[in-house]
């Protein structure tokens, strides 16, 4: 939790302990001034509803493969992250943790269908798509509310 100065008077939190993110307007070619550039691990605050919503587009359109859209987790990822990478650097790292554990979630479904050989593919099968729901739908939140995402068992493909 955040500490917060608290005006007696009005019992609002005030904003004098809080550094400005971004203190200067941008470069005119978008680049920010070094001493200035924004946070990638910014605060929820300081990220607007249109950044926090695209970061969590990244995770939630691998949901198109459970609609019957093959290697959908992969290419929705993909298309916003491409689209949308270059806007902001937490929808750049939202997309690319999106993406890489994807990547892994499809190598693990290939071991899996192989292992359908000897019963036990079936089990794993199941429980990757049962794992694989949930985490996408905890890092969507996440991302949301603009929290750093955490996927485990993901290799990290793109960096």
């Amino acid at each position: 939790m955040e500490n917060h100065n608290y005006n007696k008077d009005e019992k609002i939190p005030t904003s004098d302990n809080r550094p400005d993110v971004n203190p200067q307007p941008p470069l005119p070619d978008g680049n920010y001034p070094a001493e200035s550039a924004p946070d990638l691990h910014a605060s929820a605050e300081t990220l607007n509803s249109d950044v926090k919503m695209w970061a969590m587009f990244c995770h939630l359109a691998a949901l198109s493969t459970y609609v019957g859209i093959p290697f959908g987790n992969i290419i929705g990822p993909l298309i916003i992250w491409q689209i949308k990478k270059d806007e902001h650097p937490f929808i750049d790292e939202q997309g690319k943790a999106a993406l890489n554990f994807q990547i892994s979630i499809t190598i693990y479904f290939i071991a899996s269908t192989l292992l359908l050989f000897v019963v036990i593919g079936f089990f794993l099968l199941v429980g990757l798509a049962i794992f694989n729901l949930v985490m996408i739908i905890i890092n969507g939140i996440k991302a949301n509310n603009g929290q750093p995402t955490n996927y485990p068992l993901s290799f990290k493909f793109i960096s």
